[in-house]
C-alpha cells in the first residue's frame, strides 16, 4: 500500500473546508439579495472588480436594467454606495469559486506527477472536479434566472435547490474522500445497532437540505413565521380563500402563490421533525457508543443547535429573513453533514 502523506491529507482537507466556507459565502449572498448584482459572467475578465466611478456607474446601471423586478421592487432607493456593498458578496462568492479552483487543481497536477495519490482516489478526484465544474455552472444558470425577468424579483428557488444539492453533493463526495485517504488505516469499525436507520438519517439529512434551499429561495419563512405550530388553520384559511385567483402557471412561478410557499415551508418542519425522531431513536438503541466516541457527540450537538437555529429563523422572518440565523443555520447544516458522514465512514452493522 502506498504510503499516507500528510500534504495530500492537508490538501484534502483545505478542499473540504474551503467548499464549506463557499457554501456559507453562498447562503450571505443569497441573504443580502446580492445574488443579482453581477450580470455577467466572466471567468477570466470578471475577475476584477469594478476599479473607477465610470465602471461602477456601468455596472450599477446593468443592474437597474437586468434585474430589474428586484430593484423596482426592494432596491429602488438604491445608491451607488449601496449597490457597491451588495455587489461585494457576489463578488466574493464568485473570486472564492476561483480560488477554490486553483487550490485544488494545482496540487493535484503537483501530486499527481510526484505518484502521491492512490490510483483508486484518481478517479474520485476526477468526479470532485466534474461536480465542481456543474456546480459553478449551475450557479450561473441560477443568476441568470432571475435576470431580465419581470416576473421574478429572486433568483429562481428550483435553479437555487439544483445549485445547493450540486454544491452538497460535491462537500459529501470530497470528505468521504478525505475520511478514505487520512484515516485508510482504521483497521476496527464500531458496530451498531439498527444500521439500517443510519442510512435512513443520512437521506432525510440531505432531503431536509433540499426543501431548506426551496424555503430559501421561495422566501417561504416569511409566509408562515410561527416556529412551534405546523398548522395554523387561521393562516391556511385566508391562502386558500384567495386559491381561486391563483393561476395554474403560478405553482411553478411562486412568487404569487403563498400557496406552495406554505406546503414546502410545512414539508420541511415535517422533514425537520422526522430528522429528530430517527436520531433519538437511534442514540437510544446506541447509547452505550454515544459519549465515548466523539462524532457521536458532534452530531447531536450540531442537530440541537440546528434545531433551535431554525426556530429563531422562522422566529424573526417577520418583513426579511434574518441573515445572521439564517446563515449560522445554513452553517450547521453543513457541520451535520460532515459528522454524519464520518459515523457512516466508521462504523459497520452490528453482527
Amino acid at each position: 500500500m502506498q504510503k499516507k502523506s500528510s500534504a495530500v491529507s492537508f490538501w484534502f482537507f483545505i478542499g473540504c473546508f474551503m467548499v464549506m466556507c463557499q457554501i456559507i459565502i453562498g447562503g450571505i449572498t443569497r441573504l443580502t439579495d446580492s445574488g443579482l448584482s453581477i450580470t455577467e459572467w466572466n471567468v477570466i475578465k470578471g475577475t476584477l472588480p469594478p476599479l473607477n466611478e465610470t465602471e461602477w456607474t456601468l455596472s450599477f446601471d446593468k443592474y437597474k436594467t437586468f434585474a430589474k423586478k428586484q430593484f423596482e421592487s426592494i432596491h429602488k432607493d438604491m445608491t451607488l454606495e449601496q449597490y457597491k456593498r451588495i455587489f461585494f458578496w457576489e463578488y466574493f462568492h464568485r473570486l472564492w469559486a476561483r480560488a477554490m479552483g486553483f487550490v485544488f487543481l494545482i496540487p493535484f497536477f503537483y501530486f499527481l506527477v510526484r505518484r502521491k495519490i492512490p490510483t483508486n482516489l484518481i478517479k474520485r478526484l476526477l468526479i470532485v472536479i466534474f461536480l465542481a465544474s456543474l456546480s459553478a455552472i449551475f450557479g450561473w444558470i441560477m443568476v441568470a434566472s432571475g435576470l431580465s425577468n419581470d416576473k421574478r424579483t429572486w433568483v429562481n428557488a428550483y435553479n437555487l435547490l439544483i445549485h445547493l444539492i450540486l454544491a452538497s453533493s460535491l462537500f459529501s463526495y470530497l470528505i468521504l474522500t478525505y475520511y478514505k485517504y487520512a484515516y485508510r488505516e482504521m483497521e476496527s469499525r464500531i458496530e451498531l445497532y439498527d444500521y439500517y436507520i443510519l442510512k435512513i438519517i443520512g437521506v432525510v439529512l440531505i432531503t431536509q437540505i433540499g426543501f431548506g434551499a426551496l424555503v430559501a429561495g421561495m422566501k417561504a419563512a416569511l409566509v408562515f413565521p410561527y416556529p412551534f405550530v405546523l398548522l395554523n388553520l387561521d393562516v391556511y384559511r385566508d391562502i386558500i380563500a384567495i386559491s381561486p385567483s391563483i393561476q395554474w402557471a403560478d405553482w411553478i412561478n411562486y412568487e404569487p402563490n403563498p400557496i406552495i410557499k406554505l406546503i414546502i415551508q410545512s414539508i420541511h418542519r415535517l422533514t425537520a421533525y422526522s430528522l429528530l425522531i430517527l436520531s433519538l431513536w437511534f442514540f437510544y438503541v446506541n447509547k452505550s457508543k454515544m459519549f465515548i466516541v466523539p462524532s457521536f457527540l458532534i452530531f447531536y450537538i450540531a442537530l440541537f443547535i440546528q434545531i433551535v437555529l431554525g426556530i429563531l429563523t422562522v422566529t424573526y422572518s417577520i418583513g426579511s429573513v434574518p441573515i445572521y440565523f439564517g446563515v449560522l443555520h445554513q452553517a450547521t447544516a453543513f457541520i451535520l453533514l460532515a459528522s454524519y458522514l464520518w459515523i457512516l465512514y466508521s462504523s459497520k452493522k452490528r453482527r
